[in-house]
């Protein structure tokens, strides 16, 4: 009896000590969110008696506080802009480098979800648990694809000072097994602060026909041959701001604006490619001597800088057969189309802006690039996946499959998922070496930025080339409003910032570096910059031969790189290595990185690389059964039966009338995709491998009306080997499909499985034009058993 009383006392006790906690609540910014204001009236027996008065909100935010945009474009080098030098033309970027201030050493992670989430927190990368994409999540603590709620993003804490947030485009930061319409969805945006959402969550979507989430729910976009993705994105985003204005016009906002372009697929209308007919026709490496000499001219790159050279391993220009020119010109044509098209987007949102009468006191960060150019276009590619899949394949492979379905005239439309080759990507990254996917060099990991605020910032000429990474925005912003680093945030205590403020460039060109250390690791490539120093190492991934990397994956010990050693402060590219010149610095950086990588989650070495040669590890779901109706939809395919990857058995009972259409059921895309479907009453099995091969079957028969058991049996030796498709009728076999190869990762990044329908770009081009090509019979069942 003495001990429950003491227990119960205790219990008393802890209750009445985490009343006074929450009572006493700082209410300075440590612990967010802010306690609730006591009612400023007063209550009292009688209401006759009593006082009402609300209490005033105080004012957490410096008075004028700028509305905050920050503008991402995906997948796009140092040397594209011709705002940099470059031979695209980006008039916005121009514009607002000539309203603010130009950036030439700011850096990326060298990828995609990494590099969001490290700007978005203000930590590196794989402290947060993204050291690769999403899709390639690995049981390693900093590989997960989950930020962690102890790392609050910058608009979690916006929002809790009275900021409207909001995300348009590319989000890639939540789990890819966690983006099915009935979640969880705590790590979708808004569970990341963001109030408001419209884009995709995945790697990359079809500019076409992308697959849209707007907050909490998957959508649709409208069924219009004018349409596009980025188009969409700015109007969607003005109108988020009217709303913002017309019920809130006395808080400021956070956008961030970041578009799937310029990703593969690259996607844009004829008329802006054709803009650059002719422009390339003499090949990367010419390219990259003009556009070094043009930076040298501008000033973007300091004299002395020397141009990198081509690696050995990748393919010279001139060795390009001439029978493909034709090909690899018009693939960096519609590259350049899309950027150019994309920067005018980002034009029409600012001057949205301007005519809102807003622009004077928005601060704008323009970051050209997650990372750098891609070379996962590998040597020119009408898939872009072949390389995610570490497919094998030709040029002539894809110029055959091209010349099937139009020719080189279909390139960058629903048609296909092109992608440049990477000399277009090595080219784009002038004067660097590598590519994106390389933390090692800078063409992978130093992107061009503006910052424009005119309320603010006086425009100046001088380049700031301070040493600076994504993970200083946040630091940057929150010393601007004045806001401290909260020490718990919605009960989470939150790990340190790694980011290191840029104010100080602000008022200063050439004030020095405060950074003073900072890591990269991406597939194993990495490297450590301090106090000007640069050590660094390849790594096993070729990112222009993901084929060829696998068995130096296999046979990789990262303990055996050869490390190279650079001094940046009189070599701007990376030209000259000091590793045989100066081993005692090496050895001291090689070290640090160690202890960085360690303090940083980073451990394995390389844990980016484990689904290359494991990809039965791939993150799904532990279901190996599911029974599906009619109205499923939108089954991301991260999450979905992997009904073309491995063995299986789909059951459907159905019922049709006389000559049935339509899709049974489908996972996949334009770009790779399995389909079963019906063609005037004749049962269709059509296996896309990624559009270079196609392996296809139809009944002789066309089944009669009235209620049919459906089976289509898959046997796959094993991810990415060959198998068979068997399909039955009522227990009776009706067609046999040899599948020469499969895909041992998925085909693609955020397309989905769906029953009764084939929504986004179609698997097959044989019903494109009716697209999503409903079943007109009824589906009562489709059961999906994994063998």
């Amino acid at each position: 009896m003495i001990r429950h009383l003491f227990q119960l006392l205790t219990a008393i006790g802890l209750l009445l000590s985490a009343s006074q906690a929450v009572i006493a609540q700082p209410n300075d910014g440590s612990v967010l969110p802010f306690p609730p204001q006591k009612m400023a009236g007063e209550a009292k027996p009688r209401l006759q008696d009593s006082v009402m008065k609300w209490p005033q909100e105080p004012e957490r935010l410096p008075k004028d506080a700028p509305n905050i945009l920050i503008i991402l474009i995906d997948d796009i080098g140092f040397g594209v802009a011709d705002t940099f030098g470059g031979e695209v033309h980006t008039p916005t970027l121009t514009k607002l480098a000539n309203q603010g201030l130009m950036y030439n050493t700011f850096h990326t992670t060298s990828i995609c979800s990494p590099t969001r989430a490290a700007l978005l927190t203000g930590r590196n990368h794989t402290r947060v648990g993204s050291g690769t994409i999403a899709e390639r999540a690995v049981a390693f603590d900093g590989y997960t694809g989950v930020i962690p709620k102890t790392a609050a993003t910058i608009a979690e804490i916006l929002k809790q000072y009275g900021y409207h947030t909001s995300a348009f485009g590319k989000w890639h930061n939540t789990p890819a097994t966690e983006t099915t319409a009935i979640g969880p969805k705590n790590r979708w945006p808004a569970g990341y602060g963001f109030e408001h959402f419209y884009g995709f969550l995945g790697g990359e979507t079809s500019q076409w026909e992308p697959r849209l989430t707007e907050n909490y729910n998957h959508i649709e976009p409208p069924e219009d041959p004018q349409y596009h993705l980025t188009e969409d994105m700015v109007d969607q985003a003005l109108k988020w701001v009217d709303d913002s204005q017309a019920f809130a016009p006395d808080k400021p906002f956070f956008m961030y604006w970041a578009p799937g372009a310029v990703h593969g697929p690259h996607h844009i209308f004829p008329g802006w490619a054709n803009k650059y007919k002719g422009k390339f026709d003499d090949g990367w490496d010419n390219y990259r001597e003009r556009v070094y000499q043009r930076q040298l001219e501008m000033g973007i790159i300091p004299p002395g800088t020397k141009l990198t050279p081509r690696d050995e391993t990748m393919q010279a220009w001139e060795d390009v057969p001439e029978n493909q020119h034709a090909f690899q010109r018009r693939l960096m044509e519609i590259f350049a189309g899309f950027v150019e098209h994309t920067d005018t987007q980002v034009g029409r949102l600012v001057e949205g802006l301007e005519q809102r009468n807003l622009r004077e006191n928005t601060l704008i960060f323009y970051i050209v690039g997650d990372n750098g150019s891609s070379a996962e276009g590998q040597r020119g590619s009408v898939s872009e996946v072949l390389a995610q899949n570490n497919i094998p394949n030709t040029v002539e492979q894809q110029i055959a499959a091209l010349n099937q379905i139009g020719g080189v005239e279909v390139l960058g439309s629903p048609k296909t998922e092109n992608m440049y080759h990477a000399g277009w990507a090595w080219a784009g990254s002038t004067p660097f070496k590598g590519t994106k996917l390389l933390g090692s060099y800078f063409g992978g990991t130093r992107n061009p930025m503006v910052v424009s605020w005119p309320k603010r910032i006086k425009p100046d000429k001088m380049i700031r080339s301070q040493f600076h990474h994504v993970v200083d925005i946040a630091p940057t912003i929150y010393e601007l409003l004045d806001i401290p680093h909260p020490k718990f945030v919605n009960g989470h205590k939150q790990i340190p910032m790694d980011g290191v403020s840029l104010a100080y460039t602000f008022d200063n060109a050439a004030a020095p570096t405060k950074k003073q250390v900072q890591f990269f690791d991406n597939n194993g490539s990495r490297a450590i910059y301090k106090d000007g120093w640069f050590a660094c190492t390849f790594g096993p991934l070729i990112p222009w031969d993901t084929p060829a990397s696998i068995p130096r994956i296999r046979d990789w010990d990262s303990a055996k790189d050869q490390w190279e050693l650079y001094r940046l402060d009189d070599d701007f590219s990376q030209a000259n290595n000091l590793a045989s010149k100066d081993p005692e610095k090496l050895k001291e950086l090689k070290q640090e990185f160690l202890e960085l990588a360690k303090e940083n989650q980073a451990y394995p070495i390389g844990a980016g690389n484990w689904l290359r040669t494991h990809p039965e590890d791939k993150i799904t779901t532990p279901y190996t059964s599911w029974t599906f109706t009619q109205r499923t939809r939108r089954m991301p395919e991260f999450v979905a039966p992997g009904v073309g990857r491995v063995s299986n058995q789909v059951t459907a009972e159905i019922e049709i009338g006389d000559k049935a259409n339509g899709v049974l059921y489908a996972i996949g895309g334009a770009g790779g995709g399995l389909t079963v479907y019906f063609e005037e009453g004749h049962l269709v099995y059509q296996y896309n491998m990624l559009i270079i091969e196609n392996y296809s079957g139809r009944s002789e028969k066309a089944l009669p009306a009235g209620k049919h058991t459906i089976e289509v049996t898959t046997d796959i030796k094993a991810p990415g080997q060959a198998g068979t498709a068997t399909l039955s009728v009522d227990g009776e076999e009706v067609g046999r499909v040899l599948l020469k190869r499969t895909v041992p990762l998925a085909f693609t990044a955020t397309e989905t499985f769906d029953v009764g329908v084939d929504l986004g770009s179609p698997v097959s081009l044989n019903y494109a034009e009716q697209r999503p090509f409903p079943f007109t019979g009824k589906i009562n069942k489709l059961h999906v058993e994994l063998k």
